[in-house]
């Protein structure tokens, strides 16, 4: 018998073990990571124990009795320890419906972590809200994934710029200077968007701190003049473009060219996966062409981040 049972402050340290443990667990789902909103999301992560040992977990958050995969993350879904089965997660999802009714939840929204972030399988739970919980699929997005131990040649638009950039004597390197990088992705976002960044500068420099290792910040530079980067979240032998922003001079010289070259070909290149993100807006209804193919231009080839829903019953 299953106990399902919501998270208290009190679990921090089980829970992050837990993570590190799992097989489709990511530092986004440590604590540390997502209390940094807590001002905007009122959590509502369950656990899930069998015999009182723990076996899964669901970061979530709360809204106008809908239960929500944590909103202050891209993906999420129940995460799981390499024993789960498809008759088990069944099982599981069975018990939370029954918790969340007793509990007076209405609906769940529903973003599971796409499989390139896992260390085993574990889409037992795609299985399991279709037919436990009757969940529909309510949107597709899609992002651009670089498979690294056999990577598609760069694009010939993409291999001109990286020459560009090495003509004019552009380095790339990492760097600890989040408030420069800030400052030309806060431009960039204004000029183009009229919006500012979802992390303040304060709030990217307090998740570096806590993650040291695994929130890394790559610089393009002409002498000392940055002239953008990107920000990439490394987990699990993946490797993650959170941010990417250059200078209007950055941009002239083939700059971020220059970065992609030098994590994909250099950096990281051992890795499994260097993944871009999403391309499209509007829940996946509007696909940004020129952001996809810039992605493409460097090797990226497709992989959906889907959101599910369902009525509690």
């Amino acid at each position: 018998m299953f106990e399902i049972r919501k998270y208290d402050i009190a679990d921090r340290q089980e829970w992050d073990s837990f993570i590190g443990k799992s097989k489709n667990g990511t530092f986004l789902f440590k604590r540390g990571y997502m209390e940094y909103h807590n001002d905007r999301f009122e959590d509502y992560s369950l656990l899930v124990y069998d015999n009182k040992k723990l076996r899964a977990v669901l970061p979530a958050n709360v809204k106008d009795d809908i239960l929500q995969s944590h909103g202050g993350l891209t993906y999420g879904g129940l995460i799981s320890d390499g024993c789960m089965t498809t008759e088990t997660a069944m099982e599981v999802f069975s018990e939370i419906n029954k918790y969340l009714l007793e509990q007076g939840i209405e609906k769940v929204v529903y973003k599971p972590t796409p499989w390139i972030y896992h260390t085993l399988p574990a889409e037992e739970d795609l299985y399991a809200i279709i037919q436990v919980c009757g969940a529909k699929l309510i949107s597709r997005e899609i992002s651009s994934t670089v498979y690294l131990p056999n990577r598609p040649k760069f694009s010939q638009l993409r291999r001109r710029c990286v020459n560009k950039a090495r003509r004019n004597g552009i380095i790339v390197r990492e760097s600890n200077d989040i408030a420069t990088f800030w400052n030309i992705l806060n431009a960039n976002l204004e000029g183009r968007y009229g919006v500012s960044p979802v992390h303040t500068e304060k709030e990217l420099s307090l998740l570096v701190s806590r993650f040291p290792d695994s929130i890394k910040l790559f610089m393009a530079y002409d002498g000392e003049e940055a002239l953008g980067g990107t920000l990439v979240f490394v987990m699990n032998e993946i490797v993650h473009t959170q941010y990417i922003a250059a200078s209007p001079k950055g941009k002239t010289v083939g700059a971020l060219d220059m970065v992609f070259d030098e994590l994909i070909n250099e950096e990281f290149s051992n890795y499994r996966f260097l993944d871009f993100g999403k391309s499209t807006e509007h829940h996946g209804i509007w696909l940004n062409k020129n952001l996809i193919h810039q992605k493409e231009g460097f090797g990226g080839r497709g992989v959906c981040y889907d959101v599910y829903e369902w009525n509690v019953k």
